[in-house]
């Protein structure tokens, strides 16, 4: 029995100390197929979690003008994080890029922006995976609430996105 006193102390401290590779694994990467309604994230070329999403209302051809309800195509990165969205929580993608913002002055209109991969509006997260039925949104990335905060999680600040047609 005195051995066994030792035994729970050393096991008591163990049980405290930091584990390490138990962390949860971070995205650097994620990649939207508009095309296949998916958007996936990956850490070193591996894929970590994919889900299926809703898109803009208009979802084929490239975002070219404020409010034609179209998704952008195109390299951006995650700059941003609105946990007071309308949206439940929403993860800003950097567009308009350069790219984008001199084709909407060659063509005299407004690029447009406030892109976000979001949740769903709030109040209704009781649509769940329903709301992949059409696409609804003004050219944001949908998910549900539950996908959104584990996206949040996984996909810091920074993390590159491709948004392929």
């Amino acid at each position: 029995m005195a051995g066994l006193i030792p035994c729970i102390v050393a096991l008591s401290i163990l049980c405290c100390l930091p584990v390490e590779g138990l962390e949860e694994v971070q995205a650097d990467r994620i990649l939207v197929r508009k095309a296949a309604r998916e958007l996936v994230l990956y850490r070193q070329g591996k894929v970590l979690k994919s889900y299926r999403v809703a898109l803009g209302r208009n979802p084929v051809d490239p975002k070219r003008r404020q409010g034609d309800r179209k998704t952008p195509e195109g390299r951006y990165t995650i700059t941003g994080r609105n946990p007071s969205s309308a949206y439940h929580r929403a993860l800003r993608i950097s567009y308009p890029s350069a790219a984008d913002r001199a084709r909407a002055r060659r063509e005299g209109v407004s690029p447009g922006g406030d892109i976000m991969i979001h949740g769903l509006p709030n109040g209704q997260g009781y649509i769940g995976a329903a709301h992949r039925l059409t696409d609804w949104t003004d050219g944001c990335i949908a998910v549900t609430n539950e996908e959104i905060e584990e996206i949040w999680r996984l996909a810091p600040n920074g993390t590159p996105v491709l948004i392929e047609p």
